[in-house]
């Protein structure tokens, strides 16, 4: 494979992440991608062949050029950023062994609060599936568990049957790095799952055997896509506005969890995230609906 086709090919993986899983919009995707064009085009004209031989001079060069031309620092910092999550991702998927720009000190810049549904709009929502259908059943276990567990949808694409325990109501979750964490769950998506497997699962599979929890008809497992597709629907029959990814339940789990009471370090480690910084995001979120609860329901408001 030439260079030229393993960049895009690597590329492709990538935008198909920030779409899935991320759940970027259209206008966020487009400005990744003109930044990642600006990038190998410097590359091009450098000499420097194929993101993986990419090193933290090459990279430094290419901000330096970027001032050069005038661009503001703000401007400098969002190709910054893009290239960042290029290859963090890059490394996490085993497409790269090192990542050039880890050395590189980066600024802060302000975090963006997730979008986080109400209850009563996930509860709307975990009410869509039909369960008198055999895809419905497997649909409603999905949602109900990844809305109870708050697991990243790589992380449940990926599950297999004996990293789940039905009777204690418990997964074994694989995270990035190659983490394990036990992130319990209820008896919503316990019977959600029991109803799944005593009765769909098999009849999806039509004999064919597969090791893992949430199956296609086709006999492998769900894609990240198919779910994406399968969630978009289910939001819209529910009249749910506004930006809705799997993502987005993840979001509202952790938003819920700390709604009632959790503590952040409990959040941090069912969420699987190295950094409690990281879980912080989700306070911000927290206040800022207490203050429009505050503003819309307050006399004095």
């Amino acid at each position: 494979m030439t260079l030229e086709a393993k960049d895009d090919l690597w590329i492709d993986r990538f935008f198909d992440y920030l779409t899935v899983e991320k759940g970027l919009s259209g206008n966020t995707l487009d400005s990744y991608g003109r930044d990642v064009r600006r990038f190998l085009q410097f590359l091009e004209k450098s000499k420097t062949h194929g993101l993986e031989r990419v090193t933290k001079l090459d990279f430094l060069s290419f901000l330096v050029a970027l001032r050069r031309e005038g661009l503001s620092e703000r401007s400098v910092a969002r190709f910054q950023a893009t290239l960042r999550n290029l290859y963090r991702f890059l490394v996490s998927e085993k497409l790269l062994n090192e990542n050039p720009l880890e050395a590189v000190e980066f600024p802060k810049l302000s975090k963006k609060l997730p979008h986080v549904l109400s209850e009563e709009d996930v509860e709307r929502l975990l009410d869509q599936p039909d369960p008198s259908t055999l895809l419905g059943l497997r649909d409603g276990a999905m949602l109900e568990f990844l809305y109870a567990t708050g697991l990243r949808i790589s992380e449940m694409m990926s599950l297999r049957l004996d990293q789940v325990n039905l009777e204690v109501g418990c997964v074994k979750a694989l995270g990035k790095g190659g983490r394990e964490r036990i992130v319990p769950f209820g008896e919503a998506a316990q019977a959600s799952l029991r109803a799944y497997l005593s009765t769909a699962r098999d009849q999806i599979l039509k004999g064919r055997i597969s090791p893992y929890l949430f199956v296609s008809p086709r006999g492998g497992k769900m894609t990240r896509q198919a779910f994406w597709k399968t969630l978009k629907k289910y939001g819209l029959i529910a009249g749910i506005r506004g930006k809705l990814t799997p993502h987005t339940l993840r979001h509202c789990f952790a938003s819920h969890l700390l709604d009632r009471g959790a503590d952040l370090r409990s959040v941090q480690t069912l969420l699987g995230h190295v950094d409690i910084s990281t879980t912080q995001i989700y306070t911000h979120v927290s206040r800022e609906r207490l203050k429009r609860l505050h503003q819309k329901h307050h006399p004095r408001a």
